[in-house]
């Protein structure tokens, strides 16, 4: 399909740059039949009804957000470097794919220094400014320095008109969050409250939880002019039995969030129906897929040209 088709106008000052207090008064809009109605999300209980099965994300956001420096190398290349990292995806206890900027200063076996704790070197570099990293540090230690000396990844589109504070680490984490491992939030799970789950309950709604670890890929917008062309970065997910015998159950399966939904329609894809499994994932929905497992999406609204608005 032409990518054009997907593109809008977002004007900046649209763009919410913090969340409402509480988080459930946040603007809903329900779309069913065609039609339209403007709601917010405390109004969610009412929009469901008993029998219905929430699929969430579970996911933890890390501070995937890293200030390094590549020292001058002996032989040629200048002087001290300034380098920003952006953590996207780990690929063994010591070793994460990261962006990096500026990304054309960086060689395959370069050093960059991080703290006086931790540092890595360049292994590999992929286009657009992805490169391998193999840290000093591995597994659970590194996941502990990389919680102190970093900072929350905000959204691109937030993060050109505001910098990052204290209230971040709070506000870009869900209430489901329980699993380390996201470099961004599956943001439409940010509009619950603990008062919002109680209601939810008490109507007969359940929750079911999933793991996705989001990865900056699924943000990146499309180089190309064709969707037939474009190449998604995977992402793990793990789905368990538990997750799966209550959506079996369910009188309908609504995912908060793409993520969720991209998790559910992998494993149904890849196995023939939903089964407890914990794989990658690289599924491109687009306009036309035959959804197997959702009859329903709770979402955020998506950039321009973005899988996930093609997805939407």
């Amino acid at each position: 399909m032409n990518v054009d088709l997907f593109n809008f106008d977002l004007p900046e000052d649209r763009i919410a740059l913090r969340p409402v207090s509480p988080r459930d008064l946040a603007k809903l809009l329900h779309v069913e039949d065609g039609k339209t109605q403007d709601y917010t999300v405390a109004d969610l209980p009412n929009l469901l009804a008993p029998g219905d099965v929430l699929v969430v994300n579970d996911t933890r956001v890390l501070k995937a957000k890293l200030q390094g420096v590549r020292e001058a190398r002996k032989h040629g290349g200048g002087g001290d470097v300034n380098i920003g990292i952006n953590l996207h995806k780990r690929t063994a206890p010591d070793k994460w794919r990261a962006f990096v900027k500026p990304a054309k200063r960086l060689k395959t076996s370069d050093k960059i220094v991080i703290s006086d704790i931790l540092n890595a070197i360049v292994y590999d570099k992929k286009d657009g400014g992805d490169i391998d990293l193999k840290f000093n540090k591995s597994g659970a230690d590194l996941d502990a320095v990389i919680a102190e000396l970093g900072s929350v990844p905000l959204p691109p589109y937030i993060a050109k008109q505001r910098a990052v504070d204290s209230r971040d680490v709070r506000d870009y984490q869900t209430v489901f969050a329980a699993h380390l491992g996201s470099v961004a939030a599956p943001t439409a799970g940010l509009h619950f409250t603990p008062e919002l789950l109680e209601r939810l309950a008490a109507k007969g709604v359940k929750i079911a939880r999933l793991t996705l670890h989001v990865g900056a890929g699924t943000f990146l917008p499309i180089s190309h002019s064709d969707t037939d062309d474009h190449v998604m970065h995977s992402e793990w997910y793990s789905i368990p039995p538990e997750a799966v015998a209550l959506i079996n159950q369910a009188k309908r399966v609504v995912a908060v969030g793409t993520t969720a939904l991209r998790a559910l329609e992998s494993s149904a894809r890849h196995n023939g129906a939903l089964k407890a499994e914990s794989r990658e994932t690289d599924i491109f929905i687009t306009p036309g897929y035959k959804f197997a497992v959702v009859d329903g999406l709770m979402t955020n609204f998506h950039l321009p040209k973005s899988t996930l608005f093609m997805l939407v």
